[in-house]
């Protein structure tokens, strides 16, 4: 996971890639891979994808429900 830090910008980050993810679910839920799929320009791999996901889940942004990613509203 890139935190950002001295030596990674906030750009290199994967904060940075939070939007990149969270916009199209904003609308509709996608499986884990129609997701990637969507969204793989804006990563350099596959494991950046998979750490940005796992940031967005531990900070309760989204949730995995029968293969779907749903995005997560706060009241």
């Amino acid at each position: 996971m890139k935190l950002p830090s001295k030596f990674i910008s906030y750009k290199n980050s994967c904060l940075s890639k939070f939007p990149v993810i969270l916009k199209p679910l904003e609308d509709c839920d996608y499986s884990v891979k129609e997701l990637y799929n969507k969204t793989k320009s804006s990563f350099e791999s596959r494991g950046e994808f998979i750490d940005t996901l796992d940031c967005l889940f531990v900070l309760g942004k989204i949730e995995l429900l029968e293969g779907v990613v749903h995005y997560v509203k706060n009241n």
